[in-house]
């Protein structure tokens, strides 16, 4: 499948020095390979950017860059990287970096941006991260009945913080996680 077939007009420029080819990922909604060869710089960044941006206005929003073929990039380009994760999050997409060559590596680790990026060995754990639900629910503990710790009494807190047991009177603190402490 062509590049334009995937992304409409994702080929109407061109540049010699970073070639990207598109393949779809059938296995999850949204989520596209992009394998990049050449190198990214100051001067082809803003040409990187806009042809990212396409995929990411057609709805790839689970973005995985293939970099197996990637020779250099500068701190222009991993800024273009910073730049997609940016507008891709907020959509409840990610970025994750594939297959970095070394020399690669190691300028994202100079700069200290592996640490925003996801970095993978392997196009499985790849696809394998976007297929799982990343939202995180978090229990419902409020309004929840506890037992005061002096007299056992069940006592219904709202919400956490301070309460007096309407039985023994003493002063009960409940924190975040439901603990109940005197206090």
């Amino acid at each position: 499948m062509a590049n334009n077939d995937i992304v409409p007009g994702f080929d109407d420029e061109k540049d010699d020095s970073l070639k990207i080819r598109l393949e779809k990922v059938q296995e999850t909604s949204n989520c596209i390979i992009l394998s990049l060869t050449g190198y990214i710089d100051t001067y082809n960044s803003n040409f990187f950017q806009k042809r990212i941006q396409k995929a990411i206005d057609c709805g790839f929003v689970k973005l995985i860059f293939q970099c197996g073929s990637l020779n250099y990039v500068s701190s222009t380009g991993i800024g273009s990287f910073t730049a997609f994760l940016k507008a891709v999050k907020p959509r409840g997409g990610d970025l994750i970096i594939l297959d970095v060559q070394p020399k690669v590596l190691e300028v994202f680790h100079l700069l200290g941006f592996s640490q925003f990026f996801i970095i993978k060995d392997n196009i499985d754990d790849s696809i394998n991260y976007f297929k799982i639900d990343r939202v995180q629910h978090k229990p419902v503990l409020f309004p929840k009945v506890v037992p005061c710790p002096i007299c056992y009494k069940k006592l219904k807190a709202l919400k956490p913080g301070r309460f007096r047991c309407s039985e023994c009177k003493n002063i009960l603190a409940i924190d975040d996680t439901g603990q109940v402490l005197l206090g």
